[in-house]
């Protein structure tokens, strides 16, 4: 009889051992399909440290230097309210990295903070995406 109330217990333990793992695995995989990320504007970063966010912006500025460049979006430092980051273990992702100056942005990262401003660093060039406007039309086209 012992051996029978084993048997259902240990049955039982594979049974929710198995629902678990099942489980776990659906929420992984749902995890891989998530959400698109929110666009946000440079001057509301701060109310997105710490999240995957995509920041849209113009490049106002580019400082390339020996180790860290930085692409100032909106205004020039020191008003920028948004950077984003390149370290030199990067730099290679970026090869035209000045001719960005003057274009429209996205980023996509960690929005986090530095010196009291929000900033992305970028690792890769899928990070960064050149987004072109769309030219207003004039009334004679019309």
């Amino acid at each position: 009889m012992k051996s029978k109330y084993a048997l259902v217990a240990a049955l039982s333990l594979a049974a929710v051992i198995a629902f678990a793992q099942e489980t776990k695995s659906a929420k992984s995989a749902g995890a891989d399909k998530s959400a698109p990320l929110k666009k946000i504007g440079t001057l509301e970063a701060t109310n997105y440290y710490n999240k995957m966010m995509i920041v849209t912006g113009k490049v106002v500025q580019v400082s390339v230097r020996p180790t860290i460049t930085f692409l100032n979006l909106d205004q020039p430092y020191p008003n920028s309210p948004f950077a984003a980051i390149i370290f030199p273990s990067a730099t290679n992702q970026f090869p035209d990295i000045k001719k960005l100056k003057g274009k429209n942005v996205e980023l996509k990262g960690k929005v986090a903070e530095h010196g009291g401003k929000p900033q992305i660093v970028l690792n890769n060039s899928n990070q960064l995406q050149v987004i072109e406007t769309k030219a207003t039309e004039s009334p004679e086209t019309k």
